[in-house]
């Protein structure tokens, strides 16, 4: 999936109220960053200015940090910074021009039981004109039969209870709770289907009955 978390970053950057120039370097916060893959890939770009990559997982964090040893360009200072921590226990900063361009949450959401709460100490780190963007999995009986029967009870694919069917989100839910105080423009979605033997694929309609992307751009 990771390719489409680049395009879909792209396609908020295209159509975001200022659109930035081929010049504007990002500072990326990678939340729940795990082995630290999106955080290796985008920390390579040249539009990248540095990537922060958090997790509370100290295993999955020796992981990640033993991977950015074998590439010199992720070791240059300031370019890729892992650390262990929650978004709860992260300082913010001073000012809020301070915070970091691009804020993503890749498959994170749909493991907190009280993502309102989670969210709201988010928003903090994304600056005024900054984008939060996520990946997560939209609650209808086609997810619990993909995620849950298949993947977890017939295949195996992931260890059983990964996921609670009850915290998956709907887009027009998180739609409705970031318009509800006029501090993010309207939201950008992007329905993906895993097709087998291609990978992952965007088909358009498909983020209200399973996986998708959501991206909203916080107003300066």
């Amino acid at each position: 999936m990771n390719p489409l978390r680049h395009k879909f970053i792209s396609q908020c950057l295209q159509t975001q109220v200022y659109p930035p120039d081929a010049s504007t370097r990002h500072r990326y916060l990678d939340v729940g960053c795990g082995g630290g893959i999106f955080a290796e890939s985008v920390a390579r770009l040249p539009n990248t200015e540095s990537v922060t990559a958090i997790d509370p997982s100290s295993e999955v964090l020796a992981v990640a940090k033993q991977h950015q040893k074998r590439d010199p360009l992720l070791l240059e200072p300031g370019r890729l910074t892992y650390l262990d921590a929650s978004i709860e226990s992260l300082p913010h900063s001073s000012v809020p021009e301070g915070g970091f361009d691009i804020v993503s949450l890749f498959e994170v959401i749909e493991h907190i039981q009280h993502p309102s709460s989670f969210l709201s100490n988010v928003i903090p780190h994304v600056r005024p004109g900054g984008w939060l963007v996520l990946s997560t999995i939209a609650r209808s009986p086609v997810s619990w039969f993909t995620t849950k029967l298949m993947a977890e009870e017939v295949l195996n694919i992931v260890p059983r209870g990964t996921h609670t069917w009850s915290q998956y989100i709907n887009p027009a839910e998180l739609e409705a709770w970031f318009m509800r105080d006029d501090g993010f423009w309207k939201p950008e979605t992007m329905g993906v289907v895993y097709v087998p033997m291609l990978g992952w694929k965007e088909v358009s309609g498909s983020e209200k009955i399973g996986n998708y992307f959501f991206g909203v751009q916080r107003k300066g």
